[in-house]
């Protein structure tokens, strides 16, 4: 059985009011920032993030979070003025040259990894809610190929900060760090992961849920790699795992 240790954070203190001051980078309240606290990701699959401008407004979102942990990330706002406009966001040329344009979507076939001889693949992932990521999905059509994670891969989702729309929904950064996976990048797989848990941590402990924090930690992987994690919240210890 695993105790869980109150974190001792007083309830006033963790709740961030409208209007705080919050890190540019990350979004959160300085004292939850959870920037420099892992290494950058870094993979040699080219990774694009097409991000539905309303998304962009929301501290929670998971395709800023790939922008803003992976440097190499292409990232580009998707928008649609009127609907008897043609909508602006990804470029016709995003892909890199040579690569295939595989656009994560579970409308898709099952990813696979490339077959010998054929172009290595760049992944493309859309950010929004379903219904505006079934809308991106039709913008991009012809761009590329359009995939989904295999039935094998995982589908419970650690996104504890929004209610999925059904069970085996994920967020955009478990589906990227899934695909990433597959595809045989494990150790960005893992750095991706480690950002992800950081993000829903602070943000449950942000809006004063400590206890619900607490739950969540005691399945994270930040455990092994950030013991100390609650402790440098609640100010009483250094700063873990910085790099």
């Amino acid at each position: 059985m695993i105790r869980r240790r109150p974190l001792g954070l007083p309830m006033p203190r963790s709740v961030v009011h409208a209007g705080a001051p919050r890190c540019p980078s990350c979004a959160l309240a300085p004292r939850w920032c959870i920037c420099g606290l892992v290494a950058p990701v870094t993979t040699a699959i080219p990774v694009l993030v097409l991000i539905h401008r309303q998304e962009l407004a929301k501290p929670s979102s998971t395709g800023s979070l790939v922008a803003r942990v992976m440097p190499g990330a292409g990232v580009h706002a998707y928008s649609r003025i009127s609907r008897h406009l043609p909508p602006t966001g990804l470029p016709d040329d995003a892909a890199p040259p040579g690569h295939e344009l595989l656009v994560l979507h579970p409308a898709g076939a099952a990813l696979e990894p490339a077959a010998a001889g054929s172009p290595p693949p760049c992944l493309l992932l859309l950010d929004g809610t379903w219904r505006q990521a079934a809308e991106m999905l039709r913008a991009v059509e012809g761009l590329g190929r359009c995939v989904r994670l295999p039935a094998h891969a995982p589908r419970a989702s650690r996104f504890w900060v929004r209610q999925q729309r059904a069970a085996g929904c994920l967020a955009t950064a478990e589906t990227l760090a899934i695909a990433l996976d597959l595809l045989g990048d494990a150790a960005a797989a893992g750095g991706l992961r480690l950002h992800f848990e950081l993000h829903v941590l602070a943000t449950l402990l942000s809006r004063g849920k400590r206890e619900e924090a607490e739950r969540f930690l005691v399945d994270s992987p930040l455990l092994a790699s950030h013991p100390g994690i609650l402790d440098h919240f609640a100010g009483r210890g250094p700063t873990p795992g910085r790099p």
